[in-house]
């Protein structure tokens, strides 16, 4: 096997990967601030704004593969 064709099986399962691991964290995230909402309502802003600076940064991780992905995709057909 070649670099190219490595590099063209490893880059979809690589994105695939990282879009798994985010949809894990984005949702562990949110169902444990949910919860503790439930637990203390009076505290809800503040979680809230934690919780959504969080969510930015599970986010940005699997925006920053799909960049990798888009900058490494022009190296396949090389």
């Amino acid at each position: 096997m070649d670099y190219h064709a490595a590099l063209a099986l490893s880059l979809p399962i690589g994105v695939g990967l990282a879009a798994i691991g985010s949809g894990i964290g984005l949702s562990r995230a949110v169902g444990s601030a949910l919860e503790a909402m439930g637990r203390q309502p009076e505290a809800h802003g503040q979680l809230l704004t934690a919780m959504l600076i969080g969510a930015a940064f599970i986010e940005a991780l699997t925006i920053y593969a799909l960049i990798v992905f888009f900058m490494l995709s022009g190296e396949i057909t090389g």
